[in-house]
C-alpha cells in the first residue's frame, strides 16, 4: 500500500480504511458501522446515541482525567469536471505525491478523516501514560453540523476536549464564527421562445473554489457571482438554465447559465464576454489563476423559457448580494470577523433557488449580513428564509486546556504556538454549549484547498501533529 513505509503507519492504515467507505455528510451508515465494529474487535467501550454519533471511552493511567478527542465522520464531496466517481458507493483513491496526500479527481475527506484516523490510532496504543480516552466522532457536520447540536451530554465523560479538524498545524483555535444560512426561491413563469433567437450558454469553471470558512480570505473568485457579473451587462435575455455550486459551505468553483437572446444581439454578447473575461483573469491572476470562462451556441432550441424579467432580477440579484469577507475582527488581528458565500444557485422543478452562507464571530453582524443578503434578493420579488443559526464559539482566555497546550507545543516543539480564532465553524462551541464545564481546543495538521478537488494534507505536518498530540495527552 500507499502508506507501508510511512511514519505513524496505523495513522495512514486506519485513514484508507475510511477512505473506502462512502461518508458524505449525511450518509455515514458505512463508516459507523466500520468504527462501532473495530472498537468491539478491541474490547473498547462503544456507544451510539439518537442522533448517529458515535462514543468510544477506552480506560488509561489512574488519577488521571478523561479526555476527549473529537472529530467528524463526514466529509465534503467534490469531483473534478468529467469524473465518473459515484460517492454513494466508490472508495476515495487516496494518492501519495511526494510529501503531500492527494485523492485522485476528488476532494480527499482529510477534512476530518485526519481525526478519526489520529484518534483510532492512539485509541489502539497501551501507552500506560495516556489517560482515559474518549472519542467522539460526529455525524452531518459538513451539513448545517447536526451531529454536534444533538450530542447527548450524559453520554460524555469528559471535560477537556481536543477537536482535531484545524488546518493550520502551530495554531490553537480558541474560538471560531457562528453561522447562518439564507434560502431564496421563486416559482417561475414560462414564454414561448420567439423564433429569431439563438441558445447560448456560459460557462465558468478552473477556479480554485475550497473551504468557505477557512479559505474566504484568500480573496478567491466565487463561480456564481462571476456568472452575474458577466451576465448583469447583457442585453435582454430569458433563461433556461442556471447551475453554480455545490455545497453551502463550499466556494463555487464552477458554475453555467443557458439563455436565449434575440439573434441580433448574439455578436454583442460575445463582446462583452470577451472584455470582461480579460479584466477577471487580470484581476484574479495571483490568487485564482486558472478561470475559464467560455460562451458557445447550443444547437437545441426550447419551446420555452423563464420569463425576462424574471430571469435579469435572478441574476441582479446574485449580483448585488455581497459575497466574500465584509469585515476583519478589530478584536482577534488578522482573523475575519464576517464574510458571505453565495453558495449554491440552480433551475430545478420549475423554481429560481439560491442558498448562501453568512458567518461571523459577532452575532449582530451575523445577522446584519444575512439581512443584506436577503434584502438583494427581496428587492428582485424571490422569498427569502434564514435558518440554520449556529453560535459562535466565544475565546475563554483563562482557560486551563489552553494554557496547558500551550505550555507542552513549547515543551514538544521548542516553538511558540499561535492562540487565535478561526472564521470557519468548529464544533467546539455547541459542544461546550450542550457539555457543562466542557473545556475545548482545536488543533490539526496543515491541510490545503479542503472542500475541493485539490484538498491534500502534508504528511511531515500530519506526523509532527500526531507526535504532538501522543505527547500532550501523556502529560495532561
Amino acid at each position: 500500500m500507499w502508506y507501508d513505509k510511512l511514519e505513524e503507519k496505523k495513522v495512514w492504515e486506519y485513514f484508507q480504511a475510511i477512505s473506502n467507505i462512502p461518508r458524505e455528510s449525511g450518509n455515514e451508515e458505512g463508516v459507523r458501522a466500520y468504527l462501532i465494529s473495530w472498537a468491539k474487535e478491541r474490547n473498547i467501550e462503544v456507544k451510539t446515541d439518537k442522533i448517529g454519533n458515535v462514543i468510544m471511552f477506552k480506560e488509561g493511567a489512574k488519577g488521571k482525567d478523561p479526555i476527549c478527542l473529537q472529530g467528524h465522520m463526514d466529509m465534503v464531496c467534490v469531483k473534478r469536471e468529467g469524473s465518473t466517481h459515484d460517492f454513494t458507493k466508490d472508495p476515495i483513491e487516496v494518492v501519495l505525491d511526494g510529501n503531500y496526500i492527494r485523492a485522485k479527481d476528488t476532494s480527499l475527506g482529510a477534512d476530518n478523516g485526519v481525526a478519526v484516523a489520529f484518534a483510532l490510532a492512539l485509541l489502539e496504543e497501551n501507552d500506560p501514560q495516556m489517560p482515559p480516552l474518549e472519542a467522539l466522532f460526529t455525524v452531518c457536520e459538513e451539513s448545517k453540523l447536526l451531529g454536534a447540536n444533538n450530542v447527548e451530554a450524559d453520554l460524555i465523560r469528559s471535560r477537556k476536549l481536543i477537536n482535531i479538524d484545524s488546518e493550520e498545524e502551530g495554531i490553537i483555535y480558541i474560538g471560531c464564527a457562528g453561522g447562518l444560512q439564507i434560502n431564496v426561491e421563486k416559482k417561475v413563469k414560462l414564454k414561448e421562445i420567439d423564433k429569431d433567437s439563438v441558445h447560448l450558454k456560459l460557462s465558468i469553471s478552473g477556479l480554485l473554489g475550497g473551504h468557505s470558512g477557512g479559505e474566504i480570505h484568500k480573496e478567491r473568485a466565487n463561480a456564481n457571482k462571476l456568472l452575474a457579473r458577466i451576465m448583469h451587462r447583457f442585453p435582454i435575455y430569458s433563461l433556461t438554465d442556471i447551475q453554480g455550486g455545490t455545497r453551502s459551505n463550499v466556494i463555487p468553483s464552477s458554475a453555467y447559465a443557458t439563455f436565449v437572446v434575440d439573434k441580433e444581439d448574439e455578436e454583442t454578447i460575445k463582446i462583452i464576454v470577451e472584455n470582461i473575461t480579460a479584466d477577471i483573469k487580470n484581476e484574479y491572476k495571483i490568487q485564482d489563476p486558472g478561470i475559464t470562462i467560455t460562451l458557445e451556441r447550443l444547437e437545441d432550441m426550447p419551446k420555452e423559457a423563464i420569463k425576462n424579467k424574471t430571469s435579469v432580477a435572478f441574476i441582479e440579484a446574485i449580483y448585488l448580494a455581497p459575497n466574500g469577507v465584509q469585515a476583519m475582527s478589530q478584536s482577534v488581528k488578522g482573523v475575519v470577523e464576517s464574510s458571505n458565500n453565495i453558495a449554491i444557485i440552480s433551475y430545478k422543478d420549475g423554481k429560481l433557488t439560491a442558498l448562501s452562507s453568512t458567518r461571523s464571530l459577532v452575532e449582530s453582524a451575523k445577522e446584519e449580513t444575512a439581512l443584506r443578503v436577503g434584502a438583494a434578493f427581496e428587492l428582485m420579488g424571490f422569498k427569502v428564509i434564514y435558518n440554520d443559526s449556529y453560535p459562535s464559539w466565544a475565546p475563554n482566555t483563562n482557560s486551563a486546556l489552553t494554557n496547558k497546550v500551550v505550555e507542552e507545543y513549547k515543551n514538544y516543539t521548542g516553538k511558540d504556538a499561535v492562540v487565535t480564532c478561526i472564521h470557519a465553524g468548529l464544533e467546539c462551541g455547541i459542544i461546550n454549549s450542550l457539555v457543562p464545564g466542557m473545556d475545548s481546543v482545536s488543533i490539526g495538521p496543515n491541510l490545503f484547498d479542503v472542500h475541493s478537488v485539490n484538498e491534500h494534507i502534508e504528511y511531515d505536518s500530519a506526523v509532527r501533529t500526531m507526535g504532538f498530540l501522543r505527547h500532550l495527552l501523556k502529560s495532561l
